[in-house]
């Protein structure tokens, strides 16, 4: 009779116990960014005093697109080409690099114009102004930088 009520107690914790390590186990998930375009400006290394170095430069994309069909005739024939108008973006990418011997090559070999591939994970952050503004900042953090001429890889720094 005390066994039955024992085992349920027992059995209760074990279940609570088991709840609560399921619970700690951290979810995976990704931050992950691939972006193909040309340098903005010459790198510029940066640190702030007992922080690491930083060497950052600006990264440009461009998107393109067409917007409706245009109607051409020619002749008595009508054609559908695809001359649409073309509408296209550039949107500017601040990329920061940490890890000491990539911060230091891109510092060295990365010029304005050149065509690079960045990997690495988006950042959000803050930081005071020199005027003691807090302001908001999106970086990219790049973990790998490929030099490109042409369409194909010339140097993996």
């Amino acid at each position: 009779m005390w066994r039955r009520p024992a085992w349920q107690v027992l059995r209760q914790f074990v279940r609570h116990e088991s709840d609560t390590v399921t619970s700690l186990v951290l979810e995976r998930s990704m931050n992950r960014v691939q972006l193909l375009g040309r340098v903005g400006q010459d790198p510029i290394m940066r640190q702030v005093e007992g922080k690491n170095p930083v060497t950052i430069f600006s990264l440009a994309t461009n998107e393109m697109w067409r917007t409706g069909d245009s109607e051409v005739s020619q002749g008595a024939l009508l054609f559908l080409c695809p001359l649409g108008d073309i509408s296209q973006k550039t949107t500017w990418h601040r990329i920061s690099v940490f890890r000491p011997g990539l911060r230091d090559v891109t510092y060295q070999y990365v010029r304005k114009g050149s065509r690079i591939f960045v990997e690495g994970k988006i950042d959000y952050g803050e930081y005071t102004d020199k005027n003691n503004v807090r302001r908001q900042a999106t970086t990219i953090i790049a973990d790998n930088v490929i030099f490109l001429s042409d369409g194909s890889v010339r140097d993996k720094v």
